[in-house]
């Protein structure tokens, strides 16, 4: 993901969707804060991240301690409504937040789920999430798909060339 500025923003961040475009300027502008907040914490971050069950995560964050978050970007309440895949979620990591951006009611945000309100600057955690740890097994799988990802990105950023092309 690139960035450039908007001289017609007075200096707020323009941020590209990535070559497959299946992310909003919006959903990428709360990207961009939750990340921002989670590097902060000590989290490392992988976007898009393909999981066991056939579901792509928002945004994936491993924190010191070998926790995982799964963070679900919402930039609608008519995102948050059609979406409702979310509980599968869970399966997958410690703690599952919602985030959003300022202006989208948060009435509707499930309760028993964390909530992170976000803009291309920064976030806050409105609301914990709860935590149910992982398995075993399921940890080491879910940490090694991070890892992968994590590799195949950084090496793509090396050879751009190839991405694709294996």
């Amino acid at each position: 993901m690139t960035s450039k500025f908007d001289p017609d923003r007075a200096a707020v961040p323009v941020l590209e969707a990535p070559v497959d475009g299946r992310q909003s300027q919006a959903a990428l502008t709360i990207r961009r804060g939750v990340g921002r907040l989670m590097r902060a914490a000590g989290y490392s971050l992988v976007a898009e991240l393909g999981l066991a069950s056939g579901r792509r995560a928002d945004l994936v964050a491993l924190g010191p301690k070998s926790e995982l978050v799964i963070i679900e970007i919402k930039s609608s309440l008519e995102d948050l409504r059609a979406d409702s895949k979310w509980p599968d979620y869970r399966a997958h990591c410690d703690r599952l937040f919602f985030a959003t951006r300022p202006g989208v009611p948060l009435d509707d945000f499930p309760e028993d789920a964390g909530l992170i309100l976000a803009d291309g600057f920064g976030a806050e955690i409105l609301r914990a999430a709860p935590e149910h740890r992982l398995a075993g097994a399921t940890r080491r799988a879910v940490l090694l798909r991070f890892a992968r990802a994590a590799a195949e990105r950084l090496h793509d950023l090396e050879d751009p060339g190839l991405r694709g092309r294996l």
